[in-house]
């Protein structure tokens, strides 16, 4: 029932009615598999009643009697017209046209996929991509994808920071079910709080985003939609444990309540209590940690009136002890006995959709998007201590429709945004409460022209009233050409603005003796000024044949010009200064990537991207450390034959190659404690086989940095951790080694 998600994210497309016709669109083969086509145009004849196929090639389309030729198109394929009596399921194999025999890469279904027909530029990404890996968390969802990074932001805490276009993540609008939800005090940690297994796919948008989604998106979006109560298994539990001493246990439990009401409950479990040093540097290489994790689903759909809502409850408990072997919180708390650190999360959560589709007039309809969320953290770092409360209200009211015909679609609406932060810091040189409440009120207006065949455009405009950042207009504009048969040309140019939240995204400064600067503070946030930017970028798409079989090349080349930034300023060792950018900062990123069916089961992908990532600091123009200028990407996917029971292997291999990052200085430290000024390239090697031994059992087990890739001395002056010296934030590459691991998945549909 994916038609479930077009409707809560409000695709004009979107059509319900009394009577209805499902289907699947695939790909015309010998065998007659069942290879869904996504992203093929499925619409009445001579009517603007139309939608378009989902991943696995599915789609459901109203039905009226005098509606009964049924046209189904995809670019490279011959377009079909279908005669269609009454409502019945259909399944339609589309030929490919003879010119375009060679061509045909993104006709297939793939665990990643990219629409040869957005204006924007996303990726797709399924849950079969997902479970290539030990996808714990959301922040472990992209070990599998190219245009994502993904790294340790210190050598305690053991979270992982994502980047994007060569920006780390709060300048990416992270969202659940399109409501942003990665944000302000979550930004550090709020990634691994979403387990893997809720996660049903992944939406990754390069360049300014959507203005129905906000004005923060800078280097682009995520979105991860959760898995559905209706459409999920009845029953499912995925275990897993690490040689890394983690231990990890998801339920899922899901029933029918009424012929309108399903609910789900999900259950997430984690827990690592055993100490590992392998690099014998008297510091934990991995935190001890404790999380419970509760989700609980209520799903409405009223088909005869055009009615699908959801509402979500969320509780999250989450316990992080890090530092010294020999630390024990109860004796060594906020002493100098043994450095140690506790942070100590609790979050709740309650969200709700709300999506109606008049059936008489398929192409409007209206959603409204509500959720808040109160996120308390107690923690401290050796002596410094951060505590952060945010309470957070979003709503969002969203109108679409049609102008003339289906190749005019408009987005209109209004949202507001209310966040409250109470944070208290008491590091270094620094004693103080910070308190702040931001509210906005903005419009949207978003229009889209496509002719499906050679051009779509996407261009939106949004003000908003901000009590702190003032009143601004985000403009954004994404196109999509065809220049000829299975390829597409993009580009985008978008604004966006934000609040940086310094202590909440840079959490890595209390595990340092760093004195915490903010200089020229006369901005209404900390002190500091609003941070914007303008993103351009230009992507090209290719699918072709490559020794008869399918691949498809992709070239990306996006550039983020900062007008302000918040620089965080780690030049200087002893300090960690935060100002307002004087001067350029800019990121620009260039991504060739090709994906190749080498032979039948057996998919290559592979990348190259380089980064020119640089900023002005008060001690000149530089490179943003720790960013690699040159990465390689490759992953290996192979599956062998289904059977009939379900019985089948798969097998995922993933490489990384990372060029050298420059170190920010450490030329005033004492010679012991001074570092080169890059690191040394290092490449890594991840694989997992699966066993699938029916459709309701399958085992799992992998491992992460096989080639035992290790960072020498990661934290600075561990040998003195309350001296001057003393820094975690030098972190390039892994820490513990070779991580293995072992799981099952068991279903009840």
């Amino acid at each position: 029932m994916k038609y479930l998600l077009y409707i809560i994210i409000l695709l004009p497309t979107c059509l319900i009615s009394q009577e209805k016709i499902q289907g699947m669109i695939m790909e015309a083969n010998d065998k007659n598999e069942h290879i869904g086509l996504a992203g093929a145009n499925v619409y009445w004849l001579n009517t603007d009643v139309g939608t378009v196929t989902d991943l696995d090639g599915k789609f459901e389309i109203q039905y009226k009697p005098e509606l009964y030729k049924l046209v189904i198109s995809y670019v490279g394929f011959k377009t079909d017209t279908i005669t269609v009596e009454q409502p019945k399921m259909i399944h339609h194999w589309l030929i490919p046209t003879d010119k375009l025999d060679a061509i045909t890469l993104t006709a297939r279904k793939q665990a990643t996929a990219k629409s040869f027909l957005s204006a924007t530029n996303v990726i797709n990404v399924s849950s079969d991509e997902l479970l290539k890996a030990a996808c714990c968390n959301l922040s472990e969802s992209f070990e599998t994808n190219p245009s994502i990074d993904v790294n340790f932001s210190d050598a305690v805490t053991g979270t992982r920071q994502i980047k994007m276009l060569g920006l780390t993540s709060p300048y990416i609008l992270i969202a659940t079910e399109n409501i942003p939800s990665i944000r302000g005090a979550s930004q550090a940690f709020g990634l691994s709080f979403i387990p893997g297994t809720w996660v049903e796919s992944i939406q990754i948008t390069k360049g300014a985003g959507s203005v129905v989604n906000g004005y923060e998106s800078i280097a682009g979006q995520i979105n991860a939609e959760l898995v559905k109560p209706f459409s999920d298994n009845k029953f499912f539990v995925n275990a897993y444990a690490s040689a890394n001493g983690r231990l990890e246990l998801n339920t899922h439990l899901n029933t029918k309540v009424s012929n309108k009401w399903n609910t789900g409950l999900y259950l997430h479990g984690n827990l690592r209590d055993k100490k590992f040093d392998n690099n014998n540097d008297s510091f934990l290489d991995m935190p001890l940690q404790k999380q419970i994790n509760l989700m609980n689903r209520w799903q409405y759909i009223d088909t005869k009136k055009g009615f699908v809502s959801f509402i979500n409850f969320k509780f999250l408990n989450d316990e992080k002890q890090t530092g010294q072997l020999d630390f024990n919180p109860g004796t060594d708390m906020l002493t100098t006995n043994s450095w140690g650190s506790e942070i100590d999360t609790k979050r709740y959560e309650v969200s709700s959709k709300f999506g109606y589709v008049n059936a008489d007039i398929p192409w409007r309809s209206i959603g409204v998007q509500t959720a808040f969320s109160s996120h308390i953290q107690d923690s401290y770092f050796g002596l410094n201590q951060y505590k952060i409360t945010h309470n957070s209200l979003y709503a969002n009211a969203i109108y679409n429709s049609i102008i003339s015909d289906s190749r005019h679609k408009i987005k209109t609406g209004i949202s507001y945004t209310y966040d409250h932060y109470d944070e208290f810091l008491n590091a270094q040189n620094l004693d103080s409460d910070y308190e702040r409440t931001e509210r906005s009120v903005g419009a949207f207006f978003e229009y889209n022209f496509d002719n499906l065949d050679k051009l779509n455009l996407t261009a939106g405009l949004r003000i908003d009233k901000h009590n702190l950042l003032g009143t601004f207009v985000t403009p954004r504009l994404h196109a999509r050409y065809t220049p000829w048969e299975k390829a597409a040309l993009r580009a985008s140019l978008g604004r966006g603005k934000r609040s940086a939240n310094i202590f909440a995204e840079n959490q890595n400064i209390f595990s340092t003796s760093r004195e915490i600067n903010i200089l020229n503070s006369n901005g209404n946030i900390y002190g500091l000024n609003p941070e914007v930017a303008w993103n351009y970028g230009v992507s090209y798409l290719q699918g072709f044949n490559l020794f008869g079989r399918k691949a498809d090349i992709t070239l990306d080349y996006y550039k983020t010009d900062f007008k302000n930034q918040i620089v965080v300023d780690f030049e200087n060792p002893q300090e960690v200064n935060f100002y307002n950018l004087d001067g350029k900062s800019y990121a620009n990123s260039f991504q060739v990537e090709l994906n190749y069916n080498v032979f039948k089961h057996f998919d290559l992908r592979t990348a190259y991207k380089f980064y020119d990532v640089k900023t002005q600091y008060s001690s000149g123009k530089l490179e943003k450390p720790l960013i690699p200028k040159h990465r390689l990407f490759a992953n290996a996917s192979y599956e062998t034959q289904r059977k009939t029971k379900g019985n089948q292997w798969k097998f995922d291999a993933t490489y990384n190659w990372l060029g050298s990052q420059r170190y920010s200085s450490t030329l005033s430290n004492p010679v012991q404690y001074q570092l080169p000024d890059r690191t040394p390239t290092l490449a890594t090697l991840n694989a997992q086989i699966t066993k699938v031994f029916s459709k309701k059992l399958e085992v799992y087990f992998g491992g992460e940095n096989i080639t035992n890739v290790k960072q020498n001395n990661p934290i600075l002056g561990a040998d003195d951790p309350f001296g001057s010296n003393f820094d975690t934030t030098f972190v390039y590459g892994p820490i513990f080694g070779s991580m293995y691991y072992a799981g099952l998945r068991f279903k009840i549909e």
